[in-house]
């Protein structure tokens, strides 16, 4: 398929790409396994402090986005695994909060429109409302620091102390959200199926999107990770699986892949094996041109 008729396909499928050697070298990587959308990280995930992006690596990121066809819409940046915007003890939280500006200021810098972030963590300190204010405040204080940039929560497998495994988490911060039009959400297929939202049949998927519609609205879904998982639904555990090879299987996939609600959004691989992401690429696209 070529680069022009992947643009014009409003499906966007792509995978979490490396941004090794310099986020200009993301874009070229994504081409190569046949997509027209992916995810990066922007500076290294696993830590607080990275040197400002240099003016000839953001051009060259540009050039190289409008030169292979991906447009902001189609690319899903992912802050620092470190930042946590719900924590408990205030001088984590302003670290947090301050990471999470300075994610959203590369962004602002590199032509991005979204930022993918995990919500927060109580850490069994606070309450879960408490945890949850604290999370739309970090929002609001980054809307405030940084403009343009939609903040898109995504949904977590339950794990631990983390929040965001429930729908009405997703809704109860939005809620608190001052400007709505810049906050979005990213649903983790793996994430949902183990947070104990059934997807392993078509009848399923109809009942949890159905469910996510009624307590969040549609309207506020702006990308997906297309993942499979290894443990069966509502065991709370995250663990990715390669397409159709996990607990899930394949009547997911094709579901999000025929279904013209999740066009034009990033549909993210961040599955386990990224030898076959050019398969699972292809195959969620031959879904898309039966439909």
């Amino acid at each position: 398929m070529t680069n022009s008729n992947m643009v014009n396909d409003n499906k966007w499928v792509g995978a979490h790409v490396s941004a090794a050697g310099g986020v200009d070298q993301a874009p070229v990587r994504a081409k190569e396994i046949g997509a027209n959308a992916f995810a990066l990280f922007t500076k290294n995930q696993r830590q607080w402090v990275a040197k400002p992006l240099d003016e000839k690596t953001i051009a060259n990121f540009k050039r190289k986005c409008a030169a292979l066809g991906f447009t902001a819409e189609q690319i899903l940046p992912h802050d620092s695994y470190l930042i946590n915007l719900g924590a408990p003890d205030e001088e984590k939280l302003a670290q947090s909060r301050a990471a999470f500006i300075d994610e959203m200021e590369r962004c602002e810098q590199l032509g991005l429109k979204l930022l993918n972030f995990h919500p927060g963590s109580h850490l069994k300190k606070i309450s879960e409302e408490e945890c949850l204010r604290k999370i739309a405040e970090s929002i609001n204080l980054a809307h405030q620091a940084v403009p343009n940039v939609i903040a898109v929560i995504e949904n977590t497998a339950g794990q631990g102390s983390n929040l965001g495994w429930r729908f009405e988490h997703l809704a109860q911060i939005i809620e608190q959200v001052e400007d709505k039009s810049r906050v979005g959400v990213c649903i983790d297929t793996c994430h949902t199926f183990a947070a104990g939202y059934d997807l392993s049949t078509i009848e399923a998927c109809e009942t949890t999107f159905a469910e996510f519609d009624r307590i969040v609205g549609m309207h506020y879904l702006r990308a997906m990770h297309i993942n499979d998982s290894k443990n069966p639904c509502g065991s709370r555990v995250d663990r990715h699986h390669s397409l159709g090879e996990g607990t899930i299987g394949w009547s997911c996939f094709e579901y999000i892949a025929k279904d013209p609600r999740f066009d034009r959004i990033p549909l993210i691989l961040e599955t386990i094996n990224p030898d076959i992401w050019a398969e699972e690429i292809n195959k969620l696209r031959q879904f898309h041109l039966e439909a």
